[in-house]
């Protein structure tokens, strides 16, 4: 089953484009990450184990693809859970978090009026606090455990997560890196056709 999870900020929709240009088969789940809490404290923790739930309702392999804290969702779940996933995307995704960058995102969300967070049921308090509870995430001891194949990819204008990209691609061994020209951060929704082809490419390896 294919998966695709949003970026704080997106929504499930913020793959349309991207899905559009693959195959009806391989764009079966994209998961609401703020209904997935239910209400619950917006910490990543509890994000995380909503994440777990959601997944863990599938009985078929799982081709996990996950964009920013969608990515670092899917990278944490390949670590614990191995054996349900077949394949691994990460786009713009941080492998240990930047501290000092999640403090100074935090500041700036305090500063903003709240009508630019429109996404219904997640408000200022929660995209703060969220951003807080991921100051102390690393992943990094556990990368070279990752035994499926995995494809990592960050926009060419998203240079606070390109350096990122490389650290992954040396540490996990089955791993593949790719640059979106002309894409940001948002690669699904920048450039979701030349994302889209990257994907189908990437699938179609994985038959081979």
């Amino acid at each position: 089953m294919n998966v695709f999870v949003h970026g704080l900020g997106q929504k499930p929709s913020s793959w349309n484009r991207t899905l559009q240009g693959l195959p009806a088969a391989e764009t079966d789940n994209c998961p609401n990450l703020i209904s997935l809490l239910k209400g619950a404290d917006a910490t990543y923790v509890n994000v995380y184990q909503r994440f777990v739930d959601w997944c863990h309702q599938s009985d078929e392999p799982l081709h996990l693809t996950g964009l920013s804290l969608g990515g670092i969702l899917s990278l944490h779940y390949t670590i614990d859970y191995p054996e349900k996933v077949a394949s691994l995307c990460l786009i713009g995704t941080q492998c240990v978090m930047p501290k000092r960058l999640l403090q100074v995102q935090s500041a700036i969300f305090h500063l903003l009026p709240r009508r630019i967070f429109p996404q219904e049921g997640f408000q200022k308090e929660d995209f703060i606090t969220l951003t807080r509870s991921m100051e102390d995430l690393d992943f990094r001891s556990s990368l070279a455990e990752i035994a499926c194949p995995t494809l990592i990819i960050y926009g060419g204008k998203d240079y606070v997560n390109k350096r990122a990209s490389f650290q992954l691609t040396k540490a996990i061994p089955k791993s593949k890196l790719l640059c979106i020209p002309h894409a940001g951060h948002e690669v699904n929704e920048d450039q979701p056709l030349p994302l889209a082809n990257a994907l189908q490419s990437f699938y179609k390896d994985l038959i081979q």
